[in-house]
């Protein structure tokens, strides 16, 4: 399907989605409370204008330097991360309402609370209330969305990894999401803190960038300086094929990095040796011809006697990995959910959203991501750089 197809209907459910929410707002905070003139009418206007600000946020985004960009996008996106938590928080108080409603019908009484004065007593508490807790909660999701990184210490014992290769370290980066809201400082601060760990191999598993490779000069520059004894391997994520992924591609490969698109390739150190295999992400089948994740093509050749690590961007690759008998997969893609309770509709699509797990005897492991996608915000998650220590079976028994 055409790339601008698929943004049209992404666009048109985006704004059917919006466009509700902000009515529900409405009803919820304003007309609901009974608040007086000339408050519905301010909020009518503000709500259309923060309804609007996404479809422009998608315009600004491109046509824009990502430093000019950031400072017209960090309000719209900070509202983005407020709206899901009024949201649910709302939705979860009406769900509640609702039951106690049905309840008393069902043992014969009218409601739980019949009296006019009552009410609006109630929905005022309701808006005001749900207004503090939101505005608490942004503040704390802020400071923990701009805050310092996490170097999260990650072992596997990773079956036919031979004994000599016990120990080997791989430094996971995944969803930087560089452009507006990641750039400049901070990148060089990943990069500073990922070579310090001194890994054997760096991996970076997709959603590297939301703004063409020209525009981020400066950034590349610094992923240019990422240095590991065994390289630095990358592997498309969902949003590489929003952009440019050919430019991405090609520009990473010019830095030193290598892309793995459905490949594999030999780590190793000595005689001994295990494989290391990346694939595109599902996204590139839809959206760029000639991509889309092959694991067969990956995997051809294969010595199965040999330990498996695969690079796949989105958790779910694990369905297929365990089939083929992969030893670890690691990817990202979740942000671990980013904003709580983000994170369980996450479910919906992925078989895992963070943390390491064994599906079906493959080990996945699931980074909550080094950056961040829209709100500069995380509630319930932890901005990571992972460091993977492999083990072998033979030294931990």
């Amino acid at each position: 399907m055409p790339r601008w197809t698929l943004f049209l209907v992404f666009f048109s459910v985006s704004m059917l989605v919006l466009g509700g929410v902000h009515y529900y707002f409405y009803r919820r905070l304003i007309v609901a409370p009974g608040l007086p003139a000339p408050w519905p009418t301010v909020a009518k206007v503000a709500l259309i204008s923060l309804a609007l600000s996404f479809p422009i946020s998608f315009t600004i985004g491109r046509a824009l330097t990502p430093t000019t960009a950031r400072f017209v996008l960090s309000p719209i996106y900070v509202w983005l991360g407020v709206m899901l938590m009024l949201f649910f928080l709302l939705l979860s108080i009406d769900l509640l309402r609702g039951i106690g409603w049905l309840g008393a019908r069902l043992a014969g009484r009218e409601g739980l609370v019949t009296d006019p004065d009552r009410r609006l007593f109630l929905a005022r508490a309701i808006a005001g209330g749900a207004a503090a807790v939101v505005t608490m909660a942004s503040g704390i999701a802020l400071w923990r969305g701009l805050g310092k990184l996490v170097v999260k210490p990650v072992e596997v014992v990773l079956p036919k990894l031979p004994a000599a290769l016990d120990g080997f370290t791989i430094a996971q980066l995944t969803d930087l999401h560089l452009g507006a809201m990641r750039q400049g400082d901070w990148v060089r601060e990943v990069v500073d803190r990922t070579n310090q760990l001194k890994p054997d191999l760096i991996a970076i598993t997709g959603d590297l960038a939301d703004a063409a490779p020209e525009q981020l000069t400066e950034e590349v520059a610094q992923l240019a300086r990422l240095s590991a004894p065994h390289g630095v391997c990358f592997v498309t994520g969902n949003h590489e094929y929003f952009i440019d992924p050919v430019g991405w591609l090609k520009k990473l490969t010019e830095v030193g990095m290598r892309v793995l698109r459905n490949e594999r390739i030999e780590i190793q150190r000595g005689d001994a040796v295990f494989d290391l295999a990346g694939i595109d992400d599902d996204a590139g089948k839809r959206m760029a011809t000639g991509h889309g994740p092959d694991l067969d093509k990956a995997l051809q050749a294969r010595d199965e006697r040999r330990a498996l690590v695969l690079l796949a961007h989105q958790p779910r690759a694990v369905f297929e990995a365990s089939k083929k008998a992969v030893g670890l997969l690691l990817s990202g893609h979740t942000h671990g959910g980013q904003i709580w309770p983000w994170r369980y509709l996450v479910y919906l699509q992925q078989p895992y959203v963070s943390g390491l797990h064994d599906h079906e005897g493959t080990q996945v492991y699931v980074s909550e991501g080094t950056g961040f996608w829209g709100p500069p915000m995380r509630l319930g998650s932890t901005a990571e750089i992972t460091l993977v220590t492999l083990r072998s079976p033979t030294e931990k028994s």
